[in-house]
């Protein structure tokens, strides 16, 4: 352990102790470093100096970008879908007319994750579910606005104060949009930018964030963005016994979350350090992973493929490819190139596994989208993270479900409840969508919460809890 620490700690300050030992190399010999200097040829100077100005400019002028404040949709206990309720349902629902369609889904629903008291909307309670637009409508209304309310509430921020307003839903997509139903709700200034963002599944939450990242860098100081992140259900039940296309009915819960993101540190509660956006849609497996298609009886649907898990592993791969440089110590990204060197000169002589790196030592926490049980595995054994690593994320799937764009913040409030974010502490948010996408986003604290108010506010007390061993997870 002293060695591993004495390595980290050479490795990671190298830039710092080469520049200490070449500085106390000039103060001792003045004269050779003078000698150096009237050497250097005047273009090669002025190149240098010019690169140094460029980029002073640009470091200025890409400004930081800080998280205010969040808030998330905590349903009522009326919306609640326990395991009784499910099972129930399953019998009676119509369009499931053989008994291993209904066997099927009670299966789903047990290997799930899921808890007992995750919600859905009003409509899925009717029998059949009512899958008309007044009754999204009215789920939209109740789980945008409801966290719209928190986050302005918690932030004590105006509608007047927000100059872009980014929302996000995959598959219902009304008119008018999402984006112009939040402006009339909350009268929003005529000016106020806004984009209406769909089709990209469980992803678009931190889609959301890199695109308001690149709005705000190049805006003026103090320019606020809200984003609203959900998935509406009502309209999108699927009516069918297509076994890949039940999966969403059983995964699915209701959710919504908002947050506002600002160039100016005032009131932030976190900063903006990393976004990594990977998309594999030119795989042709990759591309039909997650697709919204009819079945052969033409009821219309969200169709999961049963390599779902491995695609989301894949695609994971691809992003820490672009994501781990950035973020990681060099004492880590030392210990990767030596295996690929060491791969390198070994090859065909013996097979030598290439290091994973810690990322451990890049991040104190950890939000992997809640998107099942074999996702959040895949994710977990591929970083090599700990059981208390992925806690916020299992705990997210157990008591909320899979709430789409929102998990993520979610598993934010799950951490902030418990008590365990604190200043300076690093956090890595994973989501994946369809596409495929893998979207990877790095914030550092800022200001820890004044109190845990949010969507565990009841329940917290009662986390994490024991979750059963149910052989292969879906």
């Amino acid at each position: 352990m002293a060695l591993t620490a004495l390595y980290r700690g050479v490795a990671n300050n190298f830039v710092a102790l080469a520049a200490v030992a070449a500085a106390a190399a000039a103060l001792w010999r003045p004269d050779e470093l003078v000698g150096w200097l009237r050497g250097v040829p005047p273009l090669h100077a002025a190149m240098a100096v010019v690169v140094a100005i460029g980029m002073a400019r640009l470091r200025r002028r890409a400004r930081d970008v800080y998280l205010v404040e969040y808030g998330c949709f905590r349903p009522k206990p009326c919306y609640r879908a326990p395991f009784s309720t499910c099972l129930e349902h399953a019998h009676l629902m119509p369009y499931l007319v053989d008994e291993e369609s209904v066997s099927f889904a009670i299966r789903l629903l047990e290997r799930s994750g899921l808890g007992d008291e995750t919600c859905v909307p009003e409509a899925y309670h009717y029998m059949p579910p009512d899958r008309s637009m007044d009754a999204s409508r009215e789920e939209t209304e109740l789980v945008i606005f409801s966290a719209i309310d928190d986050v302005f509430a918690k932030s004590a921020m105006r509608p007047a104060d927000i100059d872009v307003l980014i929302v996000n839903c995959s598959i219902f997509t009304p008119t008018p949009v999402f984006a112009d139903m939040v402006v009339n709700r909350y009268k929003l200034r005529s000016d106020v930018q806004n984009v209406n963002l769909s089709g990209m599944g469980c992803s678009a939450g931190l889609v959301s964030v890199g695109l308001a990242k690149n709005l705000l860098q190049v805006a003026p100081l103090g320019t606020n963005v809200l984003i609203v992140s959900t998935e509406i259900l009502s309209s999108q039940y699927y009516v069918g016994t297509e076994r890949a296309m039940l999966l969403p009915n059983c995964l699915f819960r209701m959710g919504a979350a908002a947050m506002i993101i600002s160039n100016s540190p005032e009131r932030a509660r976190f900063r903006l350090r990393r976004v990594v956006r990977t998309v594999t849609a030119a795989r042709d497996t990759d591309y039909r992973c997650v697709f919204q298609e009819e079945d052969d009886k033409g009821n219309t649907g969200i169709r999961l493929s049963k390599d779902l898990a491995t695609t989301a592993g894949h695609a994971l791969k691809s992003n820490i490819a672009a994501f781990g440089p950035l973020v990681l110590p060099a004492s880590e990204q030392l210990m990767v190139a030596f295996s690929f060197l060491k791969r390198k000169l070994l090859s065909g002589r013996t097979k030598v596994r290439l290091y994973r790196p810690d990322f451990r030592t890049a991040f104190e926490h950890f939000c992997i989208h809640a998107g099942g049980r074999g996702v959040i595995d895949e994710v977990q054994h591929g970083l090599g993270l700990s059981d208390d690593d992925v806690e916020a994320s299992r705990m997210t799937l157990h008591r909320f479900g899979n709430t789409s764009s929102s998990s993520v913040l979610y598993e934010l409030a799950y951490i902030e409840a418990k008590g365990k974010m604190k200043k300076g502490d690093r956090l890595w948010m994973i989501s994946f969508g369809a596409g495929f996408d893998c979207n990877s986003v790095a914030w550092e604290c800022v200001k820890p919460p004044v109190d845990s108010d949010g969507p565990w506010t009841d329940c917290i007390h009662r986390y994490p809890v024991e979750l059963p061993d149910v052989g292969k997870d879906v």
